[in-house]
C-alpha cells in the first residue's frame, strides 16, 4: 500500500498493470480473435489495456515533472509502454533506481 503514496510508486503500480495488460491482449485476446473467432474479450481487453495506457502516459508526464526527468529518460519510459515486457524493465531500471535515489 506503500506505492500508493507517492506519484512515483502509482507510476510503479501503473506500469505493472499496463504491462500486464498489454500481454493478456498480445498473447490471449489477440489469439483469441484471429484464431478462434472471438473478438469480445479483445474488444473488453483492448478498451481496458487503452485506459490504463493512457493513465501510465499521464503518470509519467506527472513524474517527469516531479522528479525534473531528462528527456532521455522520460523517453525510455514512454517507449517501454509499446514495447512488449517493456514497462517491467522501465520499473526495475528506471522507476526503482529513482524510488532510492
Amino acid at each position: 500500500m506503500n506505492l500508493l503514496s507517492t506519484q512515483l510508486g502509482r507510476l510503479r503500480l501503473l506500469a505493472f498493470t499496463e504491462g500486464v495488460s498489454f500481454l493478456i491482449l498480445l498473447f490471449v485476446t489477440m489469439p483469441l480473435k484471429y484464431a478462434f473467432g472471438t473478438p469480445g474479450p479483445n474488444k473488453v481487453f483492448g478498451m481496458v489495456h487503452g485506459l490504463l495506457f493512457v493513465l501510465y502516459v499521464l503518470a509519467v508526464v506527472q513524474v517527469k515533472i516531479e522528479k525534473d526527468w531528462s528527456i532521455k529518460k522520460t523517453l525510455l519510459a514512454l517507449v517501454a509502454s509499446v514495447v512488449p515486457f517493456g514497462t517491467f524493465w522501465a520499473d526495475v531500471k528506471l522507476f526503482r533506481e529513482e524510488e532510492r535515489s
